[in-house]
This record gives structure tokens, C-alpha cells and sequence, in this order.
């Protein structure tokens, strides 16, 4: 059974950095695009970023472009979400998900799995 196992998160300054990781812990195939979406207080779920299975090809969502990096370790299954230039509006549950196919997009009805979310708070 295939889990998808978050970590990192927490707080950090407007303007500061942090980093959350996701590994899709029980998956021995790495045919399957993975990304992140977030849930902001009182929000409906936003898509963030989402990266191909073979790390070659991204899609970065336009309230985050030019401040989020997602990167992937294919011989892991691990992706990373590297949050740079964060602001209030960051503040949120960031979740991992897991896609039905190989290529990234931003469509929630794309992803089939969910990790338990990890909390990011911006300070200002």
C-alpha cells in the first residue's frame, strides 16, 4: 500500500525560506507525477506545484511562480518543495499528492492519493 509520508513545514518570516519534502513510501514503480496543493483558513484547496515521474517536466502555480522550486529524486520518490520570498498569504495545510499518470497538472481530479498535510505559518 502506497502512503505518502510528508515532512518539514512549520513557521518562518515573511520574506524567509523553508522547505517541505514527500516521500511515496510502498511505491516500487516511478511512472506516477506527484505535486502539491494547499488549503488556506476558510479556502477552498489551491494547486501549488506539480513535477512529471521522471523530474524532467514542472508545473508551478501562478499565486507561487518565481518563489517555489519543486524538485524530485526519482530513485526515492521523494519530491521537494523549496518556499522562498514567503509571504502571509503562504500561510497554510500543504498537501502532497500523488497523480493517476506521468505527466504533471494542475487539476485536483488528476491526483488519486493525499499525504496527511503539513502546516507552513509566515510571520510578518
Amino acid at each position: 500500500q502506497v502512503q505518502l509520508v510528508e515532512s518539514g513545514g512549520g513557521s518562518a518570516q515573511a520574506g524567509g525560506s523553508l522547505k517541505l519534502s514527500c516521500v511515496a513510501s510502498g511505491r516500487t514503480d516511478r511512472r506516477y507525477a506527484m505535486a502539491w496543493f494547499r488549503q488556506r483558513s476558510g479556502k477552498e484547496r489551491e494547486f501549488v506545484a506539480a513535477i512529471g515521474w521522471s523530474g524532467a517536466s514542472t508545473r508551478i502555480g501562478d499565486s507561487v511562480k518565481g518563489r517555489f522550486t519543486i524538485t524530485r529524486v526519482t530513485a526515492t520518490n521523494t519530491i521537494t518543495l523549496r518556499l522562498d520570498f514567503l509571504e502571509a498569504r503562504d500561510t497554510a495545510v500543504y498537501y502532497c499528492r500523488e497523480a493517476f499518470k506521468g505527466s504533471p497538472s494542475e487539476g485536483s481530479e488528476n491526483y488519486a492519493l493525499w499525504g496527511q498535510g503539513t502546516q507552513v505559518t509566515v510571520t510578518t
